[in-house]
């Protein structure tokens, strides 16, 4: 099962190293990320594999919450079926 991850906020130093830690700690693979800094504005989306997750959907969804807290970012989390169901035409 995969996810996709967004984040989005004020560039800072250690957003996304903050980020990866959490998908870490949790067991979540980052398959592929990519990130911009727009003037001052971070923006980055990940693709991560949760099979392995040692956190629930929810659990993880809490845990990023507070990383974007402490990072003064809005962290969404998406499941891929979801995701993909929005996206169709």
């Amino acid at each position: 099962m995969k996810a996709i991850i967004t984040v989005i906020g004020k560039d800072t130093v250690g957003i996304l190293a903050k980020v990866s830690d959490a998908c870490a700690r949790a067991n979540v693979n980052i398959v592929e990320v990519t990130q911009s800094v727009l003037q001052d504005m971070f923006a980055m989306i990940m693709l991560v594999e949760i099979n392995n997750s040692s956190l629930g959907f929810e659990e993880l969804r809490e845990s990023l919450n507070k990383v974007g807290e402490n990072t003064n970012t809005k962290i969404h989390i998406m499941h891929e079926d979801i995701f993909n169901s929005m996206h169709k035409i």
